[in-house]
């Protein structure tokens, strides 16, 4: 089915339990509601530019659209910018033919909510449901039908400054360590692994399942007096409990069996360079406190040595579990620690990240890429966007790469759309419609007020009487007019 052809959502939605992850919070302190770019049919180039409300915006007007003047009515009109910590470029208002020149009209009621009007051509989608206007809080989706699509979500006031961000990279694409995002929670990692690398102590990463952990231990190498050396790499659930001792540590030649070869072990391959030791939470406690010695003064043995050896290393230890599991005395070896959130702490990042895992499948599929892409830009429908960042996530950019496997593998047409038995999951708490009020029930003395408190501004004139449309107002002005000539 194309973008074209789609028929209303509200058939496709399947309320989410109160416990799912992407309910509604207040704004936190120090932060604003924002608008985040993360689904437009005509610029998809443009996917995770932010459209930013003034300080003290309380009770102004403001308007999206196509436009960058200000309206009769007084309104404001709203830029998208490509914001990061140490700059913001403003980027203009939509340019695509499409969208309205005034498609949906803001009013900013209170810190925590805002009001929505569709002003423009087409319909108004506010987390699937077609309304004409509602109160959009963070967690909300609100789509122009067939046009684009914002994600409701914070953004800190301001932003910390440390010269060491490397910020270099384009908009929305991968950085130099191959994480992709432009969202509070990936900066602040990016700011973390900065001070971390830098640092020479042990590092302790952990984080749900596919967040990217092992990514972040080779950025924190990278980004260390160490990078000229290969980082070694062991998962520590594969190696067998029997042979800790002798992976980590190696073995003299013939020992402990004879024609046993010397082996060095990870310790001694690591001299000079950072040892990452994956899923160190599946090794034993007993184990762990084999280490504790190494950790300390960087001295070992290789088993059926009695000479004790030196190894300049650094540990980069990555766990799912929670730190606490560790055993105590070895947790408290990692000076330094990195938490690495999973996907539903940064839903703005989603699609972006979906776009880079689909155009590294784009290199290797030249059908695919025929089939699904408009130039360097997948094209993804508006269904599987909204299931994407309801999504309640469990293995991350591990599940989300399988999830486009199986969209590409079953979408009918030239759009992406969710794979058979993915259902779109809407945000519990329905969203309330503000009632228009009936032309019927205003009188002549009302309607003839609240223009001259306007002004004579129509635009601004129909809005506050509560009405759909200018055209409303236009009507009732005719018939009152009709009424005194006769």
């Amino acid at each position: 089915m194309s973008s074209e052809e789609r028929g209303p959502l509200e058939t496709t939605l399947v309320e989410a339990p109160e416990t799912d992850s992407m309910l509604y919070s207040l704004t936190p302190e120090g932060s604003s509601l924002v608008l985040v770019l993360v689904w437009s049919r005509e610029e998809p180039e443009r996917l995770g530019e932010v459209i930013t409300l003034p300080r003290r915006a309380r009770g102004k007007s403001f308007v999206i659209g196509r436009t960058a003047e200000r309206g009769d009515d007084g309104s404001t009109p709203l830029m998208l910018s490509r914001l990061r910590p140490s700059e913001r470029q403003v980027t203009g208002p939509f340019r695509a033919s499409r969208v309205s020149r005034r498609q949906l009209a803001l009013r900013v009621e209170d810190d925590d909510s805002i009001q929505i009007e569709n002003v423009g051509r087409g319909h108004l989608r506010v987390n699937g449901h077609q309304l004409s206007k509602a109160t959009v809080r963070a967690g909300d989706l609100i789509e122009a039908e067939r046009r684009f699509i914002l994600l409701c979500t914070h953004r800190p006031n301001s932003w910390p400054q440390h010269d060491a961000i490397v910020s270099s990279f384009p908009y929305g694409s991968t950085d130099t360590h191959g994480m992709v995002g432009e969202s509070p929670a990936l900066w602040e990692l990016r700011e973390r692994l900065e001070f971390v690398a830098t640092r020479d102590g042990h590092v302790l990463i952990h984080g749900p399942s596919g967040s990217g952990k092992e990514l972040v231990a080779h950025a924190v190498h990278g980004r260390s007096g160490r990078s000229e050396a290969g980082i070694v790499s062991r998962n520590a659930a594969t190696i067998p409990e029997t042979l800790v001792d002798a992976e980590l540590f190696g073995n003299m030649k013939n020992y402990p069996n004879p024609g046993m070869p010397v082996r060095v072990g990870l310790l001694g391959e690591a001299d000079g360079s950072s040892l990452f030791l994956d899923e160190i939470g599946e090794l034993p406690h007993a184990m762990q406190a084999h280490l504790l010695r190494v950790l300390d003064s960087g001295e070992y043995q290789r088993l059926g040595e009695a000479r004790t050896r030196r190894s300049d290393f650094r540990l980069i230890a990555a766990t799912n579990r929670d730190p606490a599991t560790l055993k105590h005395d070895f947790l408290a070896r990692f000076t330094l620690r990195v938490a690495v959130t999973g996907l539903g702490s940064r839903r703005e990042d989603i699609v972006l990240v979906a776009r880079h895992l689909l155009r590294g499948i784009s290199r290797s599929d030249a059908a695919m890429t025929e089939r699904f892409f408009r130039g360097d830009e997948p094209r993804l429908s508006p269904e599987l966007v909204y299931g994407l960042l309801w999504h309640p996530f469990t293995t991350h950019v591990r599940e989300l790469n399988e999830i486009l496997w199986r969209s590409l593998a079953t979408s009918p047409g030239q759009y992406l759309q969710p794979p058979p038995g993915f259902q779109v999951r809407a945000p519990p708490r329905p969203v309330v419609e503000r009632p228009y009020t009936d032309p019927n029930t205003l009188t002549r003395e009302r309607v003839m007020t609240v223009l001259e408190r306007c002004e004579g501004v129509k635009e601004r004139a129909w809005r506050e009487l509560g009405l759909r449309n200018r055209f409303q107002l236009n009507r009732l002005l005719k018939k009152f007019s009709d009424m005194t000539e006769t």
